[in-house]
């Protein structure tokens, strides 16, 4: 809104605001979403773009700042720069410093004294009206003299001001002579820093929220606990993992870099139209059932698995990732099995249907039999308290972040008052939406406060779909965090299932370094690919049955992908730069498929005092090499001089080259797909 609207007759401000469009317009201010309906957010230690056209009438100079007040009401005024003099957009960079609701508000004016400065110099080389000149300089600088002395602005500007007023009314001096002190750098930078302002208009304030750093960057690996341990006995059958020989594998999760261990449902499981293996209806004898099925006699939403262990089991899990400084995150399925406690305490919870059965849950063609989805329709406060409740259980025991499984198909309602309670109570907590479904959903549960989205990197394989999805991404970038994961339990693409060992190194390569949050399902490391027919999932899916897996075996005999995924978390664990979504920048290459990528960070934004620039090339295929020239530029790469030659270094292979901006690359789909480079900097060399 503006302040300045006197001149404004009421009648013909727009409806709804206290003031019309105000004396300097202020257009497009970013970042900010939906008009300011929901705030935008971003992630503590992110550099964040503040920008906005500003403008106005005639020649006169004008400026514009933006303040940043933080929350605990502390304001904070930033210069905004003309980046594009002539054409009105006004930007500066913050870096938040800590998390919680910040706001910042945009002010335009007019600039007296750079109105002044610009004509002076102008007309005073010229000879023209010198003495009027000096007169007018001695106006603009008795209000910034005023306003010293009205303790407006620190008492240290006071002397230098005092200096040039006193020389602009000393007539015995040249007119060069007398504006000299006036022009001098001293009075400039003070009057850049603290502007002598008129005429100002106000946009905001608007709302940006700052998450912690694990919701803009980090590395998942998915794993059932059953099968962490689970073995099967000739006499007795399978035995199932329990969370205690789980937390066995958090060593080597750690030990390949990952941050966050996401464990699926650990609830009990319903035997009501249980599923056997591969999501059929008849399960033989010591099948486990979907752990999406939640709920039996022995507990809903709130209890553990008996197969799996006690709270205190789990609570030594939590301590023991701690140890290993990893986060723990869980599944969080708001559905039952029908043998859920929910089901004949609160049967209003679920749609019943003309039958009198309750609907069973469908993802056409997927069918669910065994899993009831939840209905908000009939006491939603009574269910909005439980799940409240569910949510603060497990908060209490430790866990710290929560992947969502199909959120779109509750009420966004529910979504944005949970998650503002929970951003309220526990700001620590993060939630993933796991939310393949229309864009629109997807990016509304973004704006109403989930801190990361699942997204359709699985299903985006050339270059020109990674580029045109990266670059939507980027624009939503104030309310939506991406995670990229090259399969999941419930998916193995086409593309996955027919590249073998190379599509699961080229993709896990670019989902890592393409956005600052990716992760893995357990066995993609074991090159897990075999589809079940008719389906864009795994073979003997582990939904349905125990999967214990060789990591060791496989290791030892050289097949494993673990090094590779410990070599990319290291790298993004090493280089903010990959930390970075709004950073990434494309550059050409004259073969379509090849994607070529970089991410810069100066050495403020990087936080490190120097520079960190990536440049990543890359193959999109699975079954073909690649000879080809790329077409760099120069400045987003951070180089000055465009025709000198630079070093960059490998960091998979240590490999030390020296490019052009147009250099010959060659890659090989099953030796070396793609090509993770640094950037070494002239001042490094």
């Amino acid at each position: 809104m503006s302040e300045t609207t006197e001149s404004i007759p009421r009648h013909r401000r727009p409806a709804g605001l206290d003031a019309g469009i105000g004396r300097i317009p202020i257009m497009d201010v970013r970042p900010v979403v939906d008009g300011g309906r929901f705030p935008a957010s971003c992630a503590e230690g992110e550099t964040v773009t503040i920008s906005a056209n500003a403008f106005r009438e005639g020649h006169d100079a004008m400026g514009v700042q933006a303040v940043l007040t933080d929350p605990d009401g502390a304001e904070q005024r930033l210069r905004m720069e003309s980046v594009n003099p002539g054409l009105d957009l006004w930007e500066t960079t913050v870096r938040t410093d800590r998390t919680g609701h910040w706001s910042f508000r945009i002010e335009a004016f007019s600039a007296p004294y750079d109105t002044w400065a610009h004509t002076a110099e102008v007309k005073i080389p010229a000879g023209i009206d010198p003495d009027l000149v000096c007169a007018e300089g001695a106006l603009v600088l008795s209000r910034v003299l005023a306003e010293v002395e009205a303790g407006e602005r620190p008492a240290g500007d006071g002397p230098v001001v005092r200096a040039a007023l006193e020389s602009l009314r000393s007539p015995g001096l040249p007119a060069s002579a007398r504006v000299a002190p006036a022009l001098a750098a001293d009075l400039r930078g003070l009057l850049a820093e603290r502007p002598l302002r008129e005429g100002v208009t106000v946009s905001g304030p608007y709302r940006l929220v700052v998450h912690r750093r694990r919701a803009l960057y980090g590395s998942w690996y998915e794993l059932f606990p059953r099968s962490e341990g689970a073995r099967f006995e000739p006499e007795r059958g399978w035995v199932s993992g329990t969370l205690a020989t789980a937390a066995k594998s958090l060593e080597r999760i750690a030990d390949m870099g990952f941050d966050v261990a996401y464990l699926t449902p650990v609830h009990p499981i319903g035997t009501t139209f249980r599923k056997g293996r591969n999501n059929t209806l008849d399960p033989r004898p010591g099948d486990p059932g979907s752990p999406y099925a939640i709920g039996s006699a022995d507990g809903g939403h709130d209890a553990i698995h008996p197969d799996l262990g006690t709270e205190e089991d789990f609570e030594a899990f939590v301590g023991r990732a701690q140890e290993l400084g990893l986060e723990v995150a869980m599944d969080l399925a708001l559905q039952c099995s029908p043998d859920h406690p929910w089901v004949s305490e609160h049967p209003e919870w679920f749609t019943v249907r003309a039958d009198g059965t309750i609907a069973y849950a469908g993802n056409p063609p997927k069918k669910y039999q065994d899993i009831y989805p939840l209905s908000f329709d009939t006491d939603y406060e009574g269910l909005y308290a439980a799940i409240r409740d569910v949510l603060e259980l497990w908060v209490s025991r430790g866990v710290t972040l929560f992947r969502v499984d199909n959120p779109h198909t509750k009420p966004v309602r529910f979504w944005e008052e949970l998650l503002a309670e929970f951003d309220e109570k526990h700001p620590e907590v993060i939630f993933l939406a796991e939310a393949f479904t229309r864009p629109t959903m997807m990016h509304t549960l973004g704006k109403v406060g989930y801190h990361q989205s699942y997204t359709y990197f699985t299903w985006r394989h050339t270059a020109e779909e990674l580029r045109e999805y990266l670059e939507e991404l980027v624009a939503a970038a104030p309310y939506m965090r991406p995670s990229f994961w090259p399969t999941t339990h419930d998916i193995l693409t086409p593309f996955m299932s027919s590249g073998g060992r190379n599509a699961f190194v080229l993709r896990a390569i670019l989902a890592a370094t393409l956005v600052p949050t990716w992760g893995i399902y357990s066995g993609y490391e074991l090159v897990e690919d075999v589809p079940r027919p008719g389906a864009q999932e795994q073979i003997d899916n582990e939904k349905y049955e125990y999967k214990p897996r060789d990591y060791t075996g496989a290791l030892a005999a050289g097949t494993s992908l673990q090094p590779l995924l410990r070599d990319l978390n290291r790298i993004r664990r090493e280089h903010p730069a990959l930390q970075s979504l709004t950073a990434i920048r494309f550059h050409e290459a004259d073969d379509a498929q090849v994607l070529v990528f970089s991410k810069h960070l100066d050495a403020h934004a990087s936080g490190t005092g120097a520079p960190d620039t990536i440049l990543v090339v890359s193959l999109t295929e699975h079954d073909r090499d690649a000879w080809t020239t790329l077409h760099l530029d120069p400045a987003e790469l951070g180089l000055e001089d465009p025709d000198r030659p630079f070093e960059v270094a490998d960091l998979m292979t240590s490999e030390r080259f020296t490019w052009t901006r147009d250099p010959y690359v060659i890659l090989s789909a099953s030796d070396r797909p793609a090509h993770i480079l640094r950037i070494i900097h002239p001042e490094e060399a």
